[in-house]
């Protein structure tokens, strides 16, 4: 298996490179940018069991930073042989009002990535379901992820791929310790409720920052989503405004949190269902 810096080197050398990684700067700071997601990728692919070789995974593009962040390296990874899966990037247009329909369809067309393209309005579902003052974000994601996996079966693909990383993981953690009264997240790999897909988020290990500046280093044509993003005062805004202060005071705190999460102590927490505190005994008295 290739080492990432023969990748690096090889993908700096001229025109060997794949088109999605076309036109990237050639300074230094971009080279150990890159270099930075795909060893974190590799790193969450192999310590979390995701691949399967021969299967095929479907790829969700929002058109967000964070999932062209995800295709661009796995496309890379899988180009240089890294990745025995087959790729299609999917996007769910879910119907929300200016959303740009062609943006991601001549992207991928021009980048010659194999795609589909799903139109389900789950948007006029969500306005018309949700009580006033209520935050979208559950019943959306409900909705797409039922159409993600319903594509996922029709295309023959085993894994759902998502572009989750790890400060979305952060929140959601500390979303469940505030508001949800329990230690949990996002995993990184997880099986549907049916036990025939896989959820996949392989920038588990990728800070977002680290996503947002290689988006606007190759100029990706970002969209926004104007429906969760039309609401002020989201408990997750509240949540990355916190860690952002801790960050900001402590730089290097989130990452520090973050390995927390693969470093637990079922022994020194609560819950007796991970550990049986009623099991443990005293070992008898010594006799001198």
């Amino acid at each position: 298996m290739n080492d990432i810096s023969d990748i690096d080197e090889t993908a700096d050398a001229g025109d060997d490179i794949h088109a999605l990684f076309a036109g990237a700067p050639y300074s230094a700071e971009f080279r150990k940018l890159r270099k930075r997601l795909v060893r974190n990728t590799r790193e969450a692919i192999d310590r979390y069991g995701m691949i399967e070789p021969g299967s095929r995974w479907l790829v969700c593009l929002s058109g967000g930073k964070d999932s062209y962040t995800l295709l661009a390296v796995l496309t890379e990874l899988q180009w240089r042989g890294l990745l025995p899966v087959d790729i299609l990037a999917c996007n769910l247009d879910q119907g929300q009002p200016n959303f740009p329909a062609t943006v991601l369809p001549e992207f991928l067309q021009r980048m010659g990535v194999p795609h589909r393209i799903e139109y389900q309005d789950t948007y006029s579902i969500v306005k018309d379901k949700v009580p006033a003052g209520r935050t979208y974000c559950a019943l959306c994601s409900r909705l797409r992820r039922g159409n993600l996996y319903r594509i996922a079966r029709e295309e023959g693909c085993s894994a759902v791929v998502l572009g989750h990383h790890r400060d979305d993981i952060l929140e959601t953690f500390f979303l469940n310790l505030f508001h949800g009264g329990k230690l949990a997240t996002m995993p990184p790999k997880l099986l549907n409720d049916e036990g025939d897909l896989f959820v996949y988020r392989p920038l588990a290990h990728v800070a977002e920052e680290d996503c947002e500046r290689f988006a606007r280093a190759m100029s990706y044509p970002i969209i926004p989503c104007d429906l969760c993003g039309s609401q002020d005062g989201l408990q997750r805004q509240q949540i990355k405004g916190m860690l952002d202060e801790w960050e900001r005071r402590a730089p290097g705190r989130r990452q520090k949190m973050f390995s927390a999460l693969m470093n637990t102590r079922p022994s020194h927490l609560l819950d007796p269902d991970l550990f049986d505190f009623a099991a443990l005994t005293r070992a008898s008295p010594s006799i001198t």
